[in-house]
């Protein structure tokens, strides 16, 4: 994973919870599981079949998948990269494509 691409999520990325007891099981790095879910995404790898060559375990990826989702940590990572590539003059921007969907609502809906 390119350094950049490693820096921009760092600054959107949430803080890691702090078990108020202590102890506990080492927790896998925000690094680590973002390149295991950069892998499942774009090789079209089930979670189950993750190799472990990349640290955090299936359960530990899909869960941060699915925390930072919610956190809109991937809205806001795409948004820091169309910014830092509009800076250096390197998006097309007449090449950009809007879309969007009407749907009906109906009575007692």
């Amino acid at each position: 994973m390119p350094d950049g691409l490693r820096e921009l999520f760092q600054k959107v990325v949430p803080q890691a919870p702090t078990r108020p007891q202590g102890g506990g099981r080492r927790r896998c790095g925000d690094c680590e599981v973002l390149a295991a879910i950069v892998f499942v995404t774009t090789t079209g790898c089930t979670w189950a079949r993750l190799p472990p060559v990349f640290g955090p375990s299936r359960l530990t990826a899909h869960r941060r998948f699915t925390g930072w989702s919610r956190a809109r940590v991937w809205a806001e990572l795409h948004r820091l990269v169309l910014d830092e590539l509009g800076s250096r003059g390197e998006v097309d921007w007449s090449r950009c494509a809007i879309d969007s969907v009407n749907i009906r609502v109906l009575k007692g809906a």
